[in-house]
């Protein structure tokens, strides 16, 4: 019974040091969970690869070329913010308009959005380039889907998107302008600049 007592004990401490040994491995291993491939009978882990876009900060041989696009990476930072914001208030105008009750209720507030607007928007605009301001409606474009002539029908009626446009056109814009960055050189060179301010990179 003693011999018993003492081989079971002995068992015992034996085995101590492959529990420890394993308890530390496994506090100093890091397990990965990967979905499995089988390949000419060979099982291997598969993982999805994320698409990665880089971007490098565009140079040019030419002083005019690259001035042309010094200029335009500072009116996109400067624009892009604004048509974030357009975009927010887009938004909750929308959904606010949803819980009103008639049409007279959404016409006033509609009303009460747009004079907020140019308050808070005319002084702003008033700094602005022409090209900043040919530039703001590209990107109110890409950031609501529609164009700057779409919404303000949308929202306002065809009487004052038709004015609005009218009155864009003395200065050489359009509210119609659309933004398209697959067959646009100059929208492409802004889809970079925007992927780097989102990125920190600027």
């Amino acid at each position: 019974m003693k011999k018993r007592i003492l081989l079971i004990i002995t068992a015992f401490v034996l085995t101590l040091p492959s529990f420890s040994q394993s308890a530390d491995s496994l506090k100093r291993e890091k397990v990965f969970v990967a979905l499995a491939t089988v390949y000419k009978g060979d099982t291997i882990p598969s993982y999805e690869l994320y698409e990665v876009t880089i971007y490098g900060r565009r140079t040019f041989s030419s002083v005019r070329k690259q001035r042309k696009y010094d200029k335009l990476e500072r009116n996109v930072m400067k624009m892009y913010p604004i048509a974030l914001e357009v975009k927010a208030i887009l938004v909750e105008t929308y959904l606010y308009l949803q819980s009103l009750p008639d049409d007279k209720a959404k016409q006033e507030h509609i009303e009460a959005v747009e004079k907020g607007v140019w308050d808070q928007y005319l002084p702003i605009m008033k700094k602005c380039t022409l090209s900043q301001g040919k530039l703001l409606i590209k990107l109110i474009d890409r950031e609501c889907n529609q164009t700057s002539y779409e919404l303000i029908n949308a929202f306002a009626g065809g009487f004052k998107a038709k004015f609005y446009q009218a009155f864009a056109a003395i200065f050489g814009a359009s509210l119609k302008k659309e933004y398209d960055p697959e067959h646009n050189d100059e929208d492409a060179m802004i889809e970079e600049i925007i992927w780097m301010i989102d990125n920190d990179m600027l």
